[in-house]
């Protein structure tokens, strides 16, 4: 546990815990990886060092914990593997999105709306079944994009439609929250 060691980790989360930089990703193996490492480097275990080596500890615990959190989600992962070939995909930077799919998400929040105002959960639950549905298409999508073709274009506008896709299910899992309560 060196700085110039702890200084090549922040380069890449996946070097890190050893994998390829690939989309497609054994969460399971990730999980078992990063049980294995924070064991290794959780601050309690050098509780008995000096105070450098405890900060060290800190650090390498808050990295692994951060890169973890990055590799678990598939939203982040993708945005991170983007950031690794200097692609910023957050719409702050590219707002352009098809005319066709702003059309969906308009109607799918004014539909949101109307279950949430008529207090009708099954038509939540089915939007909720029916986005998560779309959702894991676009992410094998996604990983076909980046894994198989290697086009940035394609995998960072799909990366902005997953962005609102996951805005708009947790405006219906609000939804469904205010409905059932």
């Amino acid at each position: 546990m060196t700085t110039y060691d702890l200084e090549f980790a922040r380069k890449d989360h996946f070097a890190l815990f050893g994998l390829p930089r690939r989309q497609a990703l054994d969460v399971e193996q990730l999980e078992r990886l990063y049980r294995n490492i924070q064991a290794r480097v959780h601050p309690d275990r050098h509780a008995h060092l000096p105070e450098a080596n405890r900060r060290l500890a800190m650090q390498w615990a808050t990295l692994i914990n951060e890169a973890y959190r990055t590799l678990k989600d598939p939203l982040a992962r993708a945005r991170y593997l983007l950031k690794l070939e200097g692609i910023d995909a957050g719409l702050e930077n590219n707002t352009a999105m098809p005319m066709d799919f702003l059309t969906r998400q308009m109607e799918w929040r004014e539909a949101v709306e109307e279950a949430r105002a008529s207090e009708d959960a099954d038509s939540l639950d089915d939007m909720h079944r029916r986005l998560r549905q779309e959702m894991s298409v676009q992410y094998a999508y996604l990983a076909e994009a980046l894994d198989e073709r290697h086009d940035l274009q394609r995998a960072s506008g799909l990366v902005r439609q997953l962005m609102f896709h996951e805005k708009l299910l947790q405006e219906i899992d609000a939804a469904l929250e205010a409905v059932e309560a």
